[in-house]
């Protein structure tokens, strides 16, 4: 049920001030940790709002919640909104009324209003009652506001041929009222992640100014929505992202275009909010083009642009600035060895900030417009969530690192060697159970390996701690930042040490480190790992007769890797994993991005032949537990299947934790927790000597 939004300050709720005694030594302490995440800020610069999670009070889901956080660091945290659906997505229109996005019920509908679906809400700058603004059959995904007018573009979800929102409704109760739930598709792909497509698609409607709040006895102007894109359609529509202008004339999206049978590729393309006529703003067919972000006078737009992959070489990034009115482009990071992301331009237009992977962190850059190399503002940690101050004064933007969650934090917009203290917000952890250090060692190629290891408390030459290898998923990212799902502590807390390293294919160590991997997963990235592990070993403090390795993606895809090519390891954890390389290229949610690296198994077989772990099955003697979701489209669940009947069959000790309901990752509470239940008592048994102990609830 719905509740006030009157801002409250409240002891009871989490504060950095009473984290909690024993976050990682229990998992109910652990799981019910807050977690923060997004980031807004009003025009003024005065006011910040994140989204916290913490647990429903059947602790069976966790709820997200708004709280607004100083920006100057001196009041504490408060709560502002308060449903048992949640609110997320917050940003803030020009006059400091906070808009969100709720499935909460809205209190002025009738008794026959039905199931509340997600809606656009907005909260008075002075606080009070939220109330919804934007609603639509099927919900409302997503929305922009212009900085300057604030007019309103939201994402929602259209049925293909419905000429309004009449004839879309009427199409959905026909199909629910005949009991269809197929879908006919005509173009690949048909899923994403743990989404089925269609047979509605996203489209682009404008919803304008929003209206004034209704004064008391009154009902509030319904908003008119009028499609910006009535042409999109299956299978991906007009896309989920949307960045309108300040003055709000014009939208930019990203869009999905056929590239080759069965392929797809993205372009940018720039909206006339007035009129709906678009054109393709960068439209490359060697790349895709997106993460589009207005100037303060809407002239140019900034960009993110990637080289489409190929069999000989990986992707590379650059910023594009691009004038609007001509699509005129030019780089604006050409020879900067490393991959830009999330670029917005400064208060006054001359620079543009942009984050990137460097050396197991994720820093944040500031280029000029008229040109010059980047330069890097900050040094550790991760940094996302950026926000730009209207007025120059400020940079705001969550920062997390493997020994700090995420927490906003205020950063200079010109200084270099940043590393400012968090605002007081929800989030904090309390003592953690270790230390973080890092691990380098050279390759046999002389290329250098980085790593980051967790030490639990006591490790020493006479306690040396058991090893776990951590190995990261993508395999185009790096271990760099804080993750509740792979969270080393709670491993440390148990004694283990982690070790989480970077090898080939991991980015921000250069685009030659990248390409020692590329279509070679076995080679570099296998040898790198092994790499790490000898050099964390030699520490006195650490066990080299106990260790262990596990993985989760391509994580999972290397653990199974390390099973057919090493018995060093008494127990291997491989979560969401690829086994048979051929059979996961034709059955993932985007084949064509991942046969451009592999080739077509049929016409170039020698990749798959030489890197796919399941031709490698009957080396295996380490004890494995395999972990994996039925609605995982990423790696699809006949993976898992294969790899736990070859095992079984070969009498290799093993365990198969199913999820019938979770996806790529394990997102409910329980889940979460039995996830680590059984991971501890597998390491436990296997690792430490011990008993195997079966998770209560399995």
């Amino acid at each position: 049920m719905s509740q006030p939004d009157h801002p409250t300050d409240s002891p009871a709720e989490p504060t950095a001030e009473t984290p909690p005694a024993t976050s990682f030594e229990r998992l109910a302490d652990f799981v019910a940790l807050p977690r923060v995440s997004g980031l807004a800020l009003s025009a003024d610069g005065t006011r910040l709002a994140v989204s916290v999670q913490t647990l429903d009070p059947e602790r069976r889901k966790w709820q997200s919640a708004l709280w607004e956080v100083d920006p100057a660091g001196q009041r504490p945290p408060r709560r502002l909104t308060r449903s048992a659906p949640g609110e997320s997505a917050p940003a803030f229109a020009p006059d400091g009324t906070l808009l969100f996005v709720s499935a909460r019920p809205d209190p002025a509908a009738g008794p026959d209003a039905g199931d509340p679906e997600a809606a656009l809400w907005a909260l008075p700058p002075g606080g009070g009652e939220a109330r919804p603004v934007v609603t639509r059959r099927g919900g409302v995904g997503g929305f922009a506001v212009a900085a300057d007018s604030g007019e309103v573009v939201v994402v929602a979800s259209a049925v293909p041929g419905a000429g309004d929102a009449a004839e879309d409704e009427a199409r959905r109760k026909a199909r629910k009222d005949a009991g269809v739930s197929a879908i006919l598709h005509e173009a690949y792909p048909v899923r994403y992640w743990d989404a089925d497509l269609g047979p509605a698609v996203p489209h682009l409607f404008w919803a304008g100014a929003l209206p004034a709040e209704a004064g008391a006895g009154e009902t509030p102007e319904p908003v008119e929505l009028r499609d910006l894109t009535p042409d999109a359609g299956p299978p991906v529509g007009a896309g989920e992202s949307v960045t309108l202008s300040p003055d709000g004339t014009q939208a930019l999206r990203h869009e999905q275009v056929p590239d080759g049978p069965a392929g797809r590729r993205t372009r940018l393309v720039l909206l006339e909010t007035a009129t709906g006529e678009s054109r393709a703003l960068v439209d490359d067919p060697l790349a895709d083009v997106y993460s589009g972000s207005f100037s303060p006078d809407g002239a140019s737009v900034v960009c993110v642009r990637e080289t489409t992959t190929t069999y000989a070489e990986p992707p590379d990034y650059t910023l594009l600035l691009v004038e609007t009115a001509t699509g005129r482009a030019r780089e604006l990071t050409g020879g900067f060895d490393r991959w830009p992301s999330a670029p917005q331009f400064s208060a006054d237009g001359t620079a543009v900030y942009f984050l990137a992977d460097e050396d197991g962190r994720h820093a944040l850059f500031r280029v000029e417009v008229d040109g010059g190399a980047p330069v890097r503002l900050t040094t550790d940690g991760a940094y996302s969530d950026l926000r730009v101050a209207r007025d120059g004064s400020a940079l705001y933007a969550l920062r997390s690192a493997y020994d700090e969650p995420p927490a906003p934090v205020r950063l200079d917009p010109r200084a270099t060697g940043q590393h400012p203290d968090p605002l007081p917000a929800p989030g904090a952890v309390g003592p953690l159970p270790g230390t973080l250090t890092e691990v380098r060692t050279t390759a046999a190629d002389g290329a250098e390996v980085q790593s980051w290891l967790v030490l639990p408390e006591g490790a020493s030459a006479e306690d040396p701690a058991p090893l776990l290898l951590w190995i990261h998923g993508g395999p185009l990212m790096s271990w760099n930042s804080w993750s509740w799902r792979w969270c080393p502590w709670v491993l440390a807390a148990r004694g283990y040490a982690v070790l989480l390293p970077n090898p080939a294919l991991s980015q921000g160590f250069g685009q030659d480190f990248v390409r020692r991997g590329w279509g070679e997963w076995g080679g570099a990235p296998y040898t790198d790992l092994m790499a790490a592990v000898d050099a964390a070993l030699e520490r006195p403090d650490l066990d080299a007769e106990r260790t262990a390795a596990m993985g989760g993606s391509f994580g999972g895809y290397m653990a199974n890797w390390v099973a057919t090519q090493t018995a060093r390891f008494r127990a291997i954890v491989t979560h969401a994993s690829l086994w048979d390389l051929d059979s996961f290229v034709g059955t993932t949610d985007a084949a064509y991005y991942w046969e451009r690296e592999w080739g077509d198994p049929l016409a170039v077989p020698k990749r798959y032949e030489q890197n796919s772990p399941h031709r490698f099955a009957d080396a295996i003697r380490t004890p494995m537990l395999v972990i994996h979701g039925d609605k995982d489209y990423r790696v699809p669940i006949g993976e898992a299947l294969r790899l736990w009947y070859d095992l079984q069959k070969r009498g290799v000790p093993s365990r198969f934790l199913y999820f019938p309901d979770e996806n790529h990752w394990v997102l409910t509470p329980g889940n979460a927790t039995v996830w680590y239940e059984t991971v501890i008592a597998f390491l436990a048994e296997h690792v430490l000597g011990e008993e195997w102990q079966r998770p209560e609830l399995l």
